[in-house]
């Protein structure tokens, strides 16, 4: 048994209470003179040893004091045995209700948040899997057998397959392929601001062309939008608004020549090895800072055929794959082992404060006590 917390012990100090209050309750014997013996010679009182009446009072009263004091320790047992009834996680989107015909007794149980079961309504929101189920591993007692029945393909994968503490049985559930996201049309648009030469504008006009083949928008100094990528070419200080813009997650390309700062990191470079872009994070924003003016002549990787497919890349990175393979992404074993989940006593200390209690009253206001009194 552990004690989440010990000083709650300190509570036995009230045991003094009801000894106390047995000391100072002891029947009193008043002394009473006979005349026959008023000149007798007074002997010395024999010494009194200490006694308690109603012992059994006492006793009870004691232990409802300890359980008390044991109650705001917060006892833990630890080693109870462990639940290993098989538990069979099933991915929201299949039919669990099938699929628990084949195995009825089991403990069916969703993927996803809480774990709740089958009987439940499926969850709606799609959460990672491979996350759920490193969750759902140190959730269960190490004993216990799992089962996990997932859609192939897989939505919701890691970088790698998971690493669980017990071998799993791993039932992909061949389904439809979902189709792969439309990129038409999902090319960034260029913001330009306001103080920008007809050289720089000739340039990402040429880049907003090749990316959507649409011409450059008319320049501006309004901050950009949500699916924008923010110009500023100029060499006076951003504005307010677009700075706030660039903080709360925006991507800047700007042109600020000179060495590259501490923070910044060169992501791009031409043919022959120099720097070209350098990156550095800005709040939730990236800040990306050409090395030179937007011009051929000063930036010669503006000639090569590719710099506008590599500056999308780096504008917007290709997202990761959301679908993988169920069949090749089936879990690890080698994870630690599952902390074993200990019994919490308070529910049965409480119950036998209720009976304690209920014993004292009935001592205390018994009918027998009352005529020994």
């Amino acid at each position: 048994m552990a004690l989440l917390f010990p000083l709650g012990l300190l509570a036995l100090g009230a045991w003094l209470v009801p000894l106390l209050v047995h000391l100072a309750r002891r029947h009193q014997y008043a002394p009473l003179d006979f005349a026959a013996l008023r000149w007798l010679r007074a002997k010395i009182r024999p010494r009194q040893r200490i006694r308690f009446d109603e012992w059994p009072l006492l006793l009870v009263r004691l232990l409802l004091l300890a359980a008390l004091a044991l109650l705001l320790a917060r006892p833990m047992l630890q080693g109870s045995a462990p639940d290993t009834r098989a538990v069979i996680a099933v991915a929201p989107g299949l039919d669990a209700v099938a699929l628990r015909a084949q195995q009825p007794d089991a403990d069916w149980r969703w993927l996803a948040p809480g774990f709740a079961s089958i009987d439940t309504p499926a969850p709606r929101a799609a959460q990672p899997l491979a996350s759920l189920l490193r969750e759902l591993d140190q959730h269960l007692p190490a004993g216990a057998p799992l089962t996990v029945y997932v859609p192939d393909p897989m939505p919701g994968a890691d970088a790698q397959r998971p690493r669980l503490s017990r071998p799993v049985q791993w039932r992909p559930i061949a389904g439809t392929v979902p189709a792969a996201p439309d990129a038409s049309g999902s090319a960034p648009r260029l913001r330009l601001s306001g103080a920008a030469d007809a050289s720089a504008r000739r340039v990402l006009n040429a880049v907003q062309r090749a990316w959507s083949g649409q011409p450059l928008a008319t320049a501006t100094d309004a901050a950009p939008i949500d699916g924008e990528i923010g110009v500023w070419l100029s060499a006076a200080p951003l504005p307010p608004t677009w700075q706030a813009w660039l903080e709360s997650g925006g991507t800047l390309l700007v042109t600020l020549p000179g060495a590259r700062a501490a923070a910044e990191t060169v992501v791009l470079r031409d043919a022959q090895g120099q720097a070209a872009i350098s990156e550095r994070r800005v709040g939730s924003g990236r800040l990306l800072r050409l090395h030179a003016a937007l011009a051929p002549s000063a930036l010669p990787i503006l000639e090569d055929p590719t710099f506008p497919r590599q500056l999308l890349a780096l504008a917007r990175p290709p997202a990761a794959p959301q679908w993988v393979a169920a069949t090749a992404h089936a879990p690890l074993t080698g994870a630690h082992a599952p902390t074993p989940h200990p019994l919490d006593l308070a529910p049965w200390l409480l119950g036998l404060i209720v009976l304690l209690f209920a014993l004292e009253r009935w001592l205390a206001t018994s009918a027998r006590r009352g005529a020994q009194a």
